[in-house]
């Protein structure tokens, strides 16, 4: 008998939710919608400190390099977090563990 690994659909769907924290605003949003979730919540905040630092892209040289690193982390972040794994994102998530919700 072949065993179904799966994951359960709450388990999939806050996932789904964590990765979609990665894509700016809508880290807000998944941290009003889904606060009770801490896998979510977790994910939330680092695509938060993401969203404002992608703020830094309208200057021109080094913001496009910060602009270019956050959507890198962004990507890997949806990646880990639709994966379900916590994964902590470089410089990010010591900020982001500041953030008191």
């Amino acid at each position: 008998m072949e065993e179904n690994k799966q994951p359960t659909p709450a388990k999939s769907d806050s996932n789904l939710m964590a990765a979609l924290s990665y894509v700016w605003v809508l880290s807000v949003v998944m941290l009003i919608v889904r606060k009770d979730d801490e896998f979510v919540k977790f994910h939330a905040k680092q695509g938060l400190i993401l969203f404002i630092a992608s703020f830094i892209g309208v200057i021109p040289v080094i913001g496009w390099v910060v602009w270019l690193v956050v959507v890198v982390f962004d990507i890997i972040g949806f990646i880990k977090a639709l994966s379900g794994e916590r994964y902590k994102v470089p410089l990010v998530g010591d900020l982001a563990e500041k953030i008191k919700l």
